[in-house]
């Protein structure tokens, strides 16, 4: 019998996804909001949150065990899954940092690189996982 977990956990992937692009376009017209800001780094830690269960899910599909974000990042890198592991190592750490971190200048930082660097990586990883549906 199929495993669809990871199918229907996608479904909320996408729709996180679609959520942190309207808050991405939305801060491009106004790049200096502090609200738009925030709302960046919200919709990225759900999207983050849900991209690396969905990825869990799916691994778990192919028989691959792992359980925590780091391992199943390092394991999506091992079966091409993703590109750049360093990149999604970074995804995470920032990711924790933002949960727990009130400091604008970092926050500033995190949205340049949620805007420029692990957007497009959370994509790719939507794209591979859309071709496999």
């Amino acid at each position: 019998m199929e495993d669809i977990r990871w199918k229907q956990r996608f479904k909320n992937f996408e729709r996180a996804l679609n959520n942190l692009i309207m808050v991405l376009n939305a801060l491009k017209s106004n790049q200096e909001s502090f609200i738009y800001k925030m709302a960046t780094i919200q919709a990225y830690e759900m999207v983050f949150e849900l991209s690396w269960k969905v990825l869990k899910d799916f691994l778990t599909e192919k028989r691959v065990k792992v359980n925590f974000p780091r391992d199943i990042i390092k394991e999506a890198f091992a079966y091409e899954i993703i590109d750049n592991g360093e990149i999604w190592i970074k995804m995470l750490d920032d990711r924790n940092a933002t949960v727990h971190t009130y400091d604008e200048q970092k926050a500033n930082i995190v949205v340049n690189d949620i805007k420029e660097r692990y957007f497009p990586e959370l994509k790719q990883v939507y794209d591979y996982l859309k071709k496999e549906l």
